[in-house]
């Protein structure tokens, strides 16, 4: 199921993710603002998928394109989704939706941490041009 307000920050669920993403239809674009200039950046993926529940909504992506630097999104590939209470990163020293306040595709609580709580000091995209401090993303899929 999904949660947060449908109008504006809204998370459809890794359920609804894993039936649409099932067919390989979508690609994935991402938009980043920075938070210092203001500017926007993009991120996009060919590759977007999210398998189910039993395999922990394990995350496909790759073919990156766009203009916001590196590829952060991209070093996700292949991670298991993790939640305060799930904790499936590879991080054996901490529970990287706990510390960084938010669940998402954490390998080792590093490269991109658009999902993360702006409390945390930690929301941000590695390699942003003018600094990775974010102010917003969005997240969507588009139909290939």
């Amino acid at each position: 199921m999904g949660f947060g307000d449908r109008s504006g920050n809204y998370w459809l669920g890794n359920d609804l993710l894993s039936q649409l993403t099932a067919n390989n239809r979508y690609k994935l674009k991402i938009e980043l603002q920075q938070r210092d200039t203001g500017n926007w950046y993009y991120a996009e993926y060919s590759r977007f998928r999210v398998l189910s529940e039993a395999d922990d909504y394990t995350l496909i992506v790759a073919g990156f394109s766009g203009n916001a630097g590196r590829d952060a999104f991209g070093q996700h590939n292949g991670a298991q989704f993790t939640t305060i209470e799930r904790d499936n990163d590879r991080s054996s020293s901490r529970n990287c939706a706990a510390w960084l306040g938010g669940g998402f595709w954490w390998q080792d609580c590093g490269g991109c941490f658009v999902n993360a709580a702006r409390s945390t000091g930690r929301f941000n995209w590695w390699n942003l041009p003018g600094g990775g401090d974010l102010q917003l993303s969005r997240m969507w899929l588009q139909c290939k």
